[in-house]
């Protein structure tokens, strides 16, 4: 089976981006373009967290659910939820109604501002496990990565949850820390380039 299929517009994707009909969109304008937006980064650590054990379909399909519930995923904000936000969440039917995911995102968020004092920001420290190009596989050919299991670790000691290397591997798929688009997907060249032209985070002296 051929690892891309021709969309409507004549363009070969990656085969997944045809599971849904949101997928296209998301396939084609954020998939795997590279972020250091802090916030951005932390609601997918987040939202990829929730996906444990469901499809990407479900919690996209309730992002913005999501985003609404958690303060647009503001970590500052997050932190600061305690019992009574907690039992209001539950009841939330827009949202993944697990109590153990969210709270593991109030704890994340606490553990996302522990290292935003320690590293200047959670993009510095999380843009350190970008893989060199000889470690990458072929695209979408793993559900990990060397590099997703030493960066599950450390959010790991660190006391992050839900984190695992599966986990992790799909967020570093999305949020460009590879370029997983498969060699013939008419975007793979197009995140490419905006993965060269990226200014990769730095921790702050």
């Amino acid at each position: 089976m051929s690892a891309t299929i021709v969309g409507s517009d004549g363009k070969s994707r990656c085969r997944w981006s045809a599971a849904a009909p949101e997928f296209v969109e998301y396939h084609d304008t954020e998939w795997g373009f590279p972020v250091s937006d802090d916030q951005r980064l932390f609601e997918k650590l987040s939202l990829e967290g929730f996906q444990s054990g469901l499809s990407w379909r479900t919690i996209l399909a309730k992002r913005e659910n999501f985003r609404a519930a958690f303060h647009g995923f503001d970590f500052e904000t997050v932190a600061s939820f305690g019992p009574r936000d907690i039992e209001r969440l539950l009841k939330n039917e827009g949202i993944v109604r697990h109590r153990g995911k969210i709270e593991a995102v109030i704890n994340n968020a606490r553990r996302a501002r522990e290292l935003v004092a320690s590293e200047g920001s959670l993009a510095a420290f999380l843009w350190r496990f970008e893989p060199a190009p000889d470690q990458l596989a072929k695209p979408q050919s793993e559900t990990t990565s060397a590099a997703s299991h030493a960066l599950s670790k450390e959010l790991k000691k660190q006391g992050w949850k839900f984190v695992g290397p599966t986990t992790v591997y799909a967020f570093m798929q999305a949020m460009g820390l590879i370029n997983d688009h498969v060699e013939d997907c008419a975007l793979r060249a197009k995140v490419e380039r905006a993965r060269k032209a990226f200014r990769r985070p730095r921790r702050s002296a």
